[in-house]
């Protein structure tokens, strides 16, 4: 009975997700009569991309019971390193950005095997290893701009596929992924019941600082994914990628269902968290307020998801 009523609250509260985004679609289109032309639709869909990549892997180690807050860092150093590997030492891009792709999850995997050997809180932890890779990224470049990123990769970040941006059809597809892993594996089962109870885990023989140490390297993955993306979008790898990809991957999990405790949530209902927040920063740009309210938009999100979830869980257990 439990847990058939755990999942009557997480398809009322996913179903609650899609009808707010849709609410929010409405009053966004008769609010402005731009927002629902095509170019701006693009705008959305590619932005929403990057930041959703990020949502996946940090949604993720939420249901865990994780939190990484070096995600967005990470992000931007993984970027400036192809960057450098292309165009100061003429590596293939491709192979460039693969080595960079490995670089985010030995990253991960690092924050990962922290937490586990030490026993140290990933909050914790991660707040000094995003002081640790943004001191390294910043060592690297001096805070310059590296340019003229090879034009036969700018395809990913600036191209279309079927009129759909390619970032984010890369996004769906690793949505798609993550979405099977963690629903319809036994890898995935193992994630929830960690998150939901960590001693019953060990209990059940699950090798829980392997689950977490994978989650870890998964999370480095995307986001140094993401990194790159934005590299091939911008045509440069800029130091400062990723310094905005903290708060809104945490809020969009919370907003799209995932419990800030862990065991609870989906990287869909994260993803569909991180379009809300998307479409409102739009929002804000196409009514010409200053692109500096995005921070103050994001983070009463952040403590508007936070609390609502607070009071929902609380309501949840009073109600079980």
């Amino acid at each position: 009975m439990q847990r058939k009523s755990k999942l009557a609250f997480l398809r009322n509260q996913m179903m609650g997700v899609l009808i707010a985004l849709l609410v929010i679609f409405a009053i966004s289109a008769v609010m402005s009569p731009y927002f629902l032309t095509s170019y701006n639709m693009t705008v959305v869909a590619r932005s929403l991309a990057f930041v959703g990549l990020i949502t996946i892997g940090q949604s993720m180690l939420m249901i865990l019971g994780e939190l990484d807050l070096s995600l967005g860092v990470m992000a931007g150093l993984c970027g400036v390193v192809s960057g450098i590997l292309m165009v100061n030492y003429g590596l293939n891009p491709w192979f460039a950005m693969f080595l960079s792709l490995c670089l985010g999850a030995a990253l991960g995997c690092f924050n990962g095997l922290m937490v586990t050997s030490l026993q140290l809180h990933s909050l914790v932890l991660t707040i000094g290893t995003a002081g640790i890779f943004g001191g390294i990224n910043l060592v690297l470049t001096k805070g310059v701009a590296i340019t003229n990123i090879p034009k036969e990769v700018q395809f990913l970040g600036r191209g279309d596929f079927l009129g759909i941006p390619v970032p984010f059809v890369i996004m769906i597809v690793v949505l798609a992924v993550a979405s099977w892993v963690i629903l319809k594996t036994p890898f995935g089962r193992y994630i929830y019941a960690i998150g939901d109870n960590t001693p019953a885990a060990r209990m059940l023989g699950i090798k829980v600082d392997r689950v977490r140490i994978l989650v870890f390297t998964a999370a480095g993955t995307l986001a140094a994914l993401a990194g790159l993306l934005m590299v091939t979008r911008l045509g440069t790898a800029q130091p400062s990628i990723g310094e905005t990809w903290v708060l809104p991957p945490i809020a969009a999990s919370v907003i799209g269902g995932v419990a800030t405790t862990g065991g609870v949530g989906t990287p869909f209902g994260a993803i569909l968290g991180a379009a809300i927040i998307g479409v409102i920063e739009n929002i804000i740009v196409l009514f010409g307020v200053s692109p500096y309210w995005q921070g103050v938009v994001s983070g009463f999100i952040v403590v508007l998801a936070i609390s609502f979830d607070s009071i929902s869980r609380r309501y949840f257990r009073g109600n079980r």
